[in-house]
């Protein structure tokens, strides 16, 4: 039997990311939205490539309006979660709590009833609080819901210093923890390029700019687009965390995860190193940080905290 994955959002990225996991061909997709008609046609054009691409993914849409159509969810064995108001120039990520807690809300007490055995992973921003605010509708075990942030922030890191030192991509190797937001934390002593530490490679001055314009990735895209936020990437870093799931590869990458006395933090999720498996997060990976790193992780756990007061829980 085919695996079932049922993607939430059916704009740029919630389309992108269905594209990409169709076009891997381990499962059917279904694609949500709640603006009529949108996420059937984006299903259906997907569809139609398959005889182009090879892929025997069967892609389908469904409208949630009114309470109906949320019943689609069920037997999903991963629900990935987009949706959400995006980024507008001048924006944090957290100017969009409370719509976005909304939003959520109503899917996650849909997912809670419908598929109460699937992993769940979000995207939407500020995303380390909705998923923790999932977590606290759901009450799923925290191997089975997980947030995407330090993927992508270790992305678009790698991609920086690949472009600065002018070598492949997949040269570089690169974790960034804690928020997905100003307050992430890169780690350059845990950062090679062909196993050599970037600290041997480039300037301190030069790599905190490196490591600042991280820190403002998203924003720079933000500003490059006006009128919509990054999903290529995004996209991407949703896909390498479904892989590792479904190919059960205990693939370690930096995810959103509840804490319970991991890195010194209880009863809050953050950005740290993850082993993914068939079963989600399987095991939490504690590396040694610094006292100046584990002072940021927890500074940025400590946002968290304040925008948990602001939804209320």
């Amino acid at each position: 039997m085919r695996r079932k994955i049922s993607v939430i959002g059916a704009g740029k990225t919630g389309a992108t990311t269905a594209q990409r996991l169709a076009e891997r061909n381990y499962a059917d997709i279904v694609l949500f939205d709640v603006i009529e008609g949108l996420a059937e046609g984006e299903a259906l054009d997907l569809l139609e490539a398959g005889p182009i691409l090879g892929f025997d993914s069967n892609v389908t849409g469904v409208t949630v309006q009114d309470g109906a159509g949320y019943e689609q969810l069920a037997g999903s064995d991963i629900v990935i979660m987009t949706a959400g108001i995006a980024r507008k120039p001048g924006m944090s990520r957290d100017d969009l709590v409370t719509t976005n807690q909304k939003i959520m809300h109503a899917w996650a007490e849909a997912i809670k009833k419908y598929a109460p055995e699937t992993i769940l992973m979000v995207l939407s921003n500020p995303v380390d609080a909705i998923t923790q605010y999932a977590w606290h509708v759901t009450q799923f075990p925290r191997e089975r819901i997980l947030g995407q942030a330090g993927i992508l922030d270790s992305a678009r890191f790698r991609a920086f210093l690949a472009m600065e030192l002018g070598v492949s991509v997949q040269n570089v190797d690169a974790y960034v923890l804690g928020s997905h937001g100003d307050l992430m934390v890169p780690l350059p002593h845990y950062t090679t390029v062909a196993g050599v530490p970037v600290t041997e490679l480039i300037a301190p001055e030069r790599l905190a700019q490196i490591v600042q314009r991280t820190r403002d990735g998203g924003a720079e895209i933000v500003k490059l687009l006006k009128t919509g936020s990054a999903f290529y990437a995004p996209s991407a870093a949703l896909a390498e965390m479904t892989d590792a799931i479904v190919y059960d590869k205990k693939k370690i990458l930096p995810c959103t995860v509840l804490l319970k006395g991991e890195y010194g933090m209880d009863g809050v999720f953050a950005g740290v190193p993850v082993q993914l498996g068939a079963k989600g997060v399987e095991k939490i990976v504690e590396w040694k940080l610094s006292d100046a790193e584990l002072a940021d992780l927890r500074k940025s756990a400590g946002a968290v905290k304040e925008l948990l007061k602001v939804m209320g829980i």
